[in-house]
């Protein structure tokens, strides 16, 4: 969707994700192999009372599902930032949805505009488990 298509309040779903121990245990001994994610006697003994995935790869598993419904397709340029707050725990066989909105639009110049989604996740509960801003640099319509 080229930049001037998009409109502020712009709401996409975003499908259930699944966090799997297999794969939540494979990404935090490869990417963040911290004992809250790792290793389980550990993980029973802290507040959480179990492992817990890795904050990035619980949203990355929600922003895979984000892509499926995607504002911008081909229209997108580059991705300027994020920020994620994690706001509770996910822990293995959660089911997050959540929903995207278009949060704010700022043209740049003739070519493109800056677009900022804020992404809001769930558990199965309806608990806010994370959300995420992120900023978009997204074509303009060709002259």
């Amino acid at each position: 969707m080229f930049f001037e298509d998009l409109k502020l309040g712009m709401t996409v779903k975003i499908a259930p994700t699944v966090i799997e121990k297999e794969k939540m245990m494979a990404f935090a001994r490869t990417y963040d192999p911290i004992p809250l994610h790792t290793d389980e006697a550990y993980a029973a003994a802290s507040p959480f009372g179990k492992l817990i995935a890795p904050g990035v790869m619980s949203f990355m598993s929600v922003w895979a599902r984000y892509l499926e419904v995607d504002f911008f397709g081909e229209e997108l340029l580059a991705g300027k930032s994020t920020k994620i707050e994690w706001l509770k725990p996910v822990y293995a066989d959660d089911v997050l949805t959540g929903k995207a909105t278009i949060t704010n639009l700022v043209p740049r110049n003739a070519k493109n505009g800056l677009a900022e989604i804020t992404i809001e996740a769930y558990n199965q509960n309806g608990e806010l488990v994370l959300a995420d801003v992120t900023e978009a640099i997204v074509k303009c319509r060709p002259i």
